[in-house]
């Protein structure tokens, strides 16, 4: 196990941390489970049910909390996909969005509540080119061609 980061999202879930941490580390190549906490009978958990899951992401270490109903993932918060190719974004977007539904310029919320926006890698580049930024507007999934031409018509 490496060193851990000294900052990383705890995020938490209804019951289906670790249901949630399986599904993403299927979706992204980089990716581990790094370790859990059973409850041995403290706290609102019952004796061996996981509390807490830690897994790793392209390098991002994350905590998954099974907290219960009291609190619900929204779009304030979200993950930052940087992808190389139109490929990487419908790859990513495709296995993302499964049970999940599409929002606006590259976000969706996936099956588990929690929002991603998968974008090119070069997107700040890109929108700061007026008709780029006036395409992605009108975009749900991006289109990397598409942005790479109204960036050039600039």
């Amino acid at each position: 196990m490496s060193a851990m980061n000294n900052i990383a999202p705890f995020l938490w879930f209804n019951d289906n941390a670790e249901e949630a941490a399986e599904f993403y580390l299927s979706v992204f190549p980089h990716a581990r489970r790094l370790n859990e906490v059973r409850s041995k009978g403290v706290g609102p958990w019952p004796v061996g049910k996981i509390a807490t899951i830690t897994i790793e992401l392209e390098g991002q270490e994350m905590v998954f909390l099974n907290g219960g109903p009291a609190y619900q993932l929204n779009p304030a918060f979200s993950f930052f996909v940087r992808c190389d190719s139109q490929g990487e974004i419908d790859s990513y977007w495709d296995k993302l969005i499964e049970g999940g539904k599409p929002m606006a310029c590259g976000w969706l919320t996936d099956r588990f509540g929690l929002c991603w926006q998968i974008v090119p890698r070069n997107i700040g580049e890109l929108i700061s080119h007026p008709k780029a930024m006036a395409a992605m507007m009108g975009m749900i999934k991006m289109d990397l061609p598409a942005l790479e031409a109204a960036a050039r018509e600039d």
